[in-house]
């Protein structure tokens, strides 16, 4: 149904498996961060892998789905699942406008465009304090009842439910990959006048693979603040996106599993290594510089080409 091949389909059930016992083993907290992440960097992979677009604008549509699912589940009383869904639809929405801005333009060009409309985004968060809280952000987003009925106060149960959009999230990316559509996207990466020359509206193409980036941007986000209880500047700026685009390049670009196995190093370093102090950048940056010389494909990437299969 997904397309898994006999690789993948064994590297996936071992990733549910990962996932199921993850938060005995783990603080849950931490756990979801790494999920949300992972979820926000399969949406990037698909731009930078597929399409082989690079987007430093990502923190757009990750904290505008932050904010409007934040904002509307504290001042309106929504349940955490609609939340969620408003924050995605609310960064698909973003990535219909931007990408159609931006759709045209390639190479360093589509990068900056991108990381100029997300500096828009962000100085209007800094601006527009009576909906994102300016520099305080939205603070205090109570996490609710799913459906109105399940409570999610407890972090077992708010991680069942990120677990679950997690893993939709990824069969969803998949599944996209694989699709007919999928192979359409990747010969217009290879070829786009061969493709054109066939019939084929690249422009409409990757504007669609835009608008699903973004929606799963602000899926991701939207969830991230139920989880947090908090969303701030920092989600939507500059170090966001480049953090995105960071997990996508250590996992291996066009990888399927990459983006989850970048989310979790970071994540990870960011949470376990800040005990060090100031020494914190100095130890991520040699371990970033030890994966880019080890795994030139990255981690996920390598571990694919050494087993000549793929991940």
């Amino acid at each position: 149904m997904f397309g898994f091949s006999k690789g993948q389909l064994i590297a996936f059930l071992l990733l549910v498996a990962a996932v199921v016992v993850a938060p005995f083993v783990f603080y849950p907290i931490v756990v979801m961060q790494v999920l949300c992440y992972a979820l926000f960097a399969m949406g990037a992979n698909l731009l930078m892998g597929s399409v082989g677009l690079l987007s430093l604008g990502q923190s757009a549509f990750f904290g505008l789905g932050g904010y409007v699912c934040g904002y509307l589940v504290q001042t309106t009383g929504l349940t955490p699942e609609l939340g969620i869904v408003a924050g995605g639809a609310a960064g698909a929405a973003l990535g219909v406008v931007f990408g159609w801005l931006v759709i045209r333009r390639q190479t360093i060009y589509f990068a900056m465009i991108t990381l100029a409309l997300a500096q828009i985004v962000y100085f209007a968060a800094v601006q527009d304090i009576n909906f994102t809280g300016g520099e305080n952000g939205i603070q205090g987003i109570p996490r609710s009842a799913l459906f109105g009925r399940f409570s999610l106060n407890n972090d077992l149960a708010m991680y069942l439910v990120v677990a679950v959009i997690f893993l939709a999230g990824f069969l969803f990316v998949h599944r996209i990959v694989h699709s007919p559509f999928g192979q359409v996207v990747k010969a217009i990466r290879e070829n786009e006048p061969r493709a054109i020359s066939l019939g084929y509206k690249a422009e409409q193409y990757k504007w669609i693979i835009f608008i699903l980036a973004a929606s799963l941007a602000g899926v991701a986000g939207a969830a991230k603040a139920m989880v947090m209880g908090i969303v701030t500047l920092s989600d939507v700026g500059a170090t966001t996106s480049g953090l995105v685009v960071l997990m996508v390049l250590l996992g291996g670009i066009g990888t399927i599993f990459g983006p989850v196995i970048g989310a979790l190093i970071v994540v990870g370093m960011q949470f376990y290594l800040s005990q060090f102090g100031d020494w914190v950048v100095v130890i991520q940056g040699g371990i970033f510089m030890a994966c880019v010389l080890v795994f030139r494909r990255g981690v996920i990437g390598e571990l694919a080409y050494r087993l000549k299969t793929a991940l």
